[in-house]
């Protein structure tokens, strides 16, 4: 269609003076509110009830203000200051907005416009999608109310409701939304999304599933998309197929460093491990992590869970150790040579080191200790700095511990340098006693079974006949002398090799002299229940 001549121009003006497309002669405040159509191929006038609308047709264009209007054709009804717009409509805000649909109403006086059918919005930086949308040029608060689409690079945000803030480029999401992006998708009612700064916030029950199936439930969080940075709030929870996380703030960033604060609770549902504390930083590519504040760990058995607190827990790979890296004081690196030499596999590949105040307590034992190295290569906890390890009602002490555990159940201990092992005998002050430069013990069923004193052993045993009364004191030294229990109480002796000593009656015994070197009972530090080590009483 040929477009319209300056000549043509002129003619219309002369045939309708009283609707002069400039507007000429109204104030600039008023002009400003007025639409003005500046081009088309043809224009048409009439009179409809008590308006006089005024028709363009053909490569339209129109402007108010800063914003320009192009479509097939247009109707306007001066009068109302109205006009419809058909057919490849655009509009352009300014140059920051951009809007095309097939349909357009605008209403001049507020700046409102209603489109529908193939509606596209875009402000440089995302796409938005629907077939009925309403758009503000003055607040620049764009809506749809029957669902629609946002595409922003490689995430698309989807809804049945959404509202466009143009000045802020803040989109808020609503009903049946759903985020997806080559690394997640994120289900939920409302989401706020920013198409400048890519951050998504979320602030009703979110559900987000990354590309690894690992999830994240919130309420209450943000997801910086640029930054690759994270915030979740309110008790958040984190699920992979074994392992889950909640905590009252969570954060993450790309470098795979996240930080988790407040009551912090991580369970492993593979290995039956909870870990309790109020903060607990991780590397995700190391795979390492650091509980501090109050850590608790728990070691899930069938009916006697092992509790395991320290100051501070740090747990890694245990193949991290083959490589070069400063072992703190607590390591024994003697012992650690067959371990490390161990080829690693993924469910066994891992230690954890508390250091500090350790504390262990379960039904069937309690110790404590300075620092602790645990392995799940061979399960066994290593107690380091004078620890003390009780079984029911014997105390074993020594410069180191070692608790071997099978299927999460204590199965030997092993106690070297000043080895010692104290049985309180009924309520007197009277107590067994086995030394020995190394103590092995052993467990059947949870309860202590059989212990052997190597390397300078000696005893003292106060011999009870079947009426449970003393017959007398038993002092002596061996080779090696063994213990075996009976109803958590030692019932026999044996001595091995180079035995030395004698039976003296209770009257002869002075029974502070016969205690054995390294004596000490500590009754008074051993943990009486769990609440013990979540610094509770109950």
């Amino acid at each position: 269609m040929r477009r319209f001549s300056f000549a043509a121009v002129i003619i219309t003006l002369l045939i309708f003076p009283a609707h002069r497309l400039f507007a000429q002669g109204k104030d600039s405040s008023q002009e400003k509110k007025t639409i003005i159509i500046s081009h088309a191929d043809r224009f048409t006038n009439e009179k409809k009830d008590t308006s006089e609308l005024f028709s363009a047709t053909g490569n339209v264009v129109g402007s108010q203000g800063t914003t320009l209007f192009y479509c097939d054709s247009m109707v306007q009804d001066r009068k109302h200051n109205t006009v419809e717009a058909f057919g490849h409509v655009h509009i352009n805000d300014n140059d920051s907005v951009h809007t095309y649909s097939d349909y357009m109403k605008y209403i001049g006086a507020d700046r409102q416009t209603f489109l529908k059918k193939n509606v596209k919005l875009t402000d440089g930086r995302g796409v938005l999608t629907t077939n009925d949308l309403s758009y503000n040029l003055n607040s620049k608060l764009g809506i749809y109310l029957a669902g629609g689409k946002l595409v922003n690079d490689s995430t698309t945000l989807t809804s049945t409701e959404a509202y466009y803030h143009g000045d802020t480029r803040d989109v808020t999401f609503k009903k049946k939304v759903k985020l997806v992006n080559p690394q997640y998708t994120v289900t939920t009612d409302t989401l706020l999304y920013n198409t400048y700064t890519k951050v998504a916030t979320f602030t009703v029950p979110t559900v987000i599933t990354g590309k690894d199936k690992q999830q994240i439930h919130t309420t209450d969080g943000y997801y910086d998309m640029l930054n690759k940075k994270s915030y979740f709030g309110k008790r958040s929870e984190l699920v992979d197929d074994s392992t889950s996380l909640v905590a009252d703030d969570i954060v993450n960033d790309s470098s795979g460093y996240s930080e988790a604060a407040g009551n912090v609770f991580i369970r492993d549902l593979k290995q039956g491990y909870t870990l309790i504390a109020n903060n607990v930083k991780s590397n995700k590519k190391e795979g390492s992590f650091l509980a501090t504040q109050k850590p608790v760990l728990i070691i899930k058995q069938d009916a006697d869970s092992i509790f395991v607190a320290a100051d501070t827990f740090y747990s890694a790979h245990l193949s991290a150790l083959r490589k070069e890296r400063n072992v703190p004081d607590v390591l024994d690196t003697t012992d650690l040579k067959k371990l490390l030499q161990l080829k690693p596999d993924s469910a066994r590949d891992r230690f954890i080191e508390g250091y500090y105040h350790v504390h262990i307590f379960s039904d069937s034992l309690q110790a404590v200790g300075d620092s602790l190295f645990y392995s799940s290569e061979d399960s066994v906890f290593r107690l380091f700095k004078n620890p003390v390890l009780w079984a029911q009602e014997s105390q074993i002490t020594g410069d180191t511990i070692y608790l071997f555990t099978q299927d999460k159940k204590p199965k030997r201990m092993y106690a070297f340098e000043n080895g010692l092992v104290l049985n309180r005998v009924g309520k007197d002050s009277f107590y067994n006693q086995v030394k020995g430069r190394t103590i092995n013990g052993y467990f059947k069923n949870g309860q202590i079974d059989y212990v052997r004193a190597r390397g300078g052993a000696e005893n003292v045993y106060y011999a009870l006949d079947e009426q449970n009364k003393y017959i007398g004191v038993n002092k002596s030294s061996a080779g090696a002398i063994d213990t075996y229990f009976e109803n958590k109480k030692p019932q026999r002796v044996k001595w091995i090799s180079d035995v030395q000593g004698n039976m003296s009656p209770m009257g002869q015994v002075n029974h502070e002299e016969i205690k054995l070197k390294g004596f000490r009972w500590l009754d008074n530090i051993r943990p009486k229940s769990r609440y013990d080590l979540f610094g509770e009483t109950k």
